[in-house]
């Protein structure tokens, strides 16, 4: 199966920016598309944004325009560039990952999650 391992995560101030990273290992033969999930404390679970196999992306309206999504496929690297941040973006931020593994099989694959903390 595959497996995703993410980092980058932090405090950081109002208006900074931080990146995060997910590296992606295991028998993957191809890559459906990859998500950015996060959850605030008392909150469920919600997308940030998404990547598709062609490289198209689409970000959750309190999103756009701050955060950018994208991708090293020779690093089978997953990125989350997030700029201007603000308070109301502190959450544990998760990727997400659908993959065709070697066996020809799908594999819906979630990392550990990384703590975000925006605060002064």
């Amino acid at each position: 199966q595959v497996q995703l391992v993410e980092s980058g995560g932090g405090l950081v101030q109002p208006g900074g920016s931080l990146t995060l990273s997910c590296t992606a290992s295991g028998n993957i033969f191809s890559i459906y598309a990859m998500h950015w999930y996060r959850q605030a404390p008392g909150k469920q679970r919600e997308l940030v944004g998404t990547i598709t196999s062609g490289g198209r992306t689409n970000y959750a309206d309190s999103v756009k325009g701050r955060f950018t999504i994208s991708r090293d496929n020779a690093k089978n690297t997953l990125y989350l560039q997030m700029n201007s941040l603000k308070p109301e973006d502190t959450a544990v931020y998760y990727c997400n990952g659908v993959f065709q593994t070697t066996d020809r099989s799908t594999s819906n694959s979630w990392g550990q999650g990384t703590q975000v903390t925006v605060s002064s």
